[in-house]
């Protein structure tokens, strides 16, 4: 059975990134939000974002709420934030694995892969 999961890792602190609101949407053919969360002290979910009938073949759309999660650092950042909302678009086309879409997160850059 195929399902979505994530996690944040702060980059520049070294560490996972807790508390870190991520939002899931869909484009059916608007854009439909499917699942909110935050994540653990861990910098994961506790459950998958999606799993079972409803993880079709689609395109999708991850929100991480990055800035809100730097402004909750020790860390003294200049507003407007350089790496405030981050959104990841992509796509679905194997609905039988479990795609894992991690963001590696800092206040000044980002990247993330699909993972296993």
């Amino acid at each position: 059975m195929g399902r979505l999961t994530t996690h944040v890792l702060d980059t520049a602190l070294g560490q996972p990134a807790t508390g870190v609101e991520v939002v899931l949407y869909r484009f059916n053919p608007e854009l439909q939000e499917l699942a909110r969360a935050q994540t653990n002290s861990d910098g994961r979910l506790d459950q998958p974002l999606l799993e079972g009938d409803d993880f079709v073949v689609g395109v999708y759309q991850l929100v991480f709420q990055a800035g809100n999660y730097f402004r909750g650092q020790s860390v003294d950042l200049a507003e407007p934030l350089f790496v405030d909302e981050v959104v990841l678009r992509f796509g679905i086309n194997q609905p039988d694995q479990h795609y894992h879409v991690p963001l590696l997160v800092s206040p000044f850059a980002y990247s993330t892969y699909r993972g296993s």
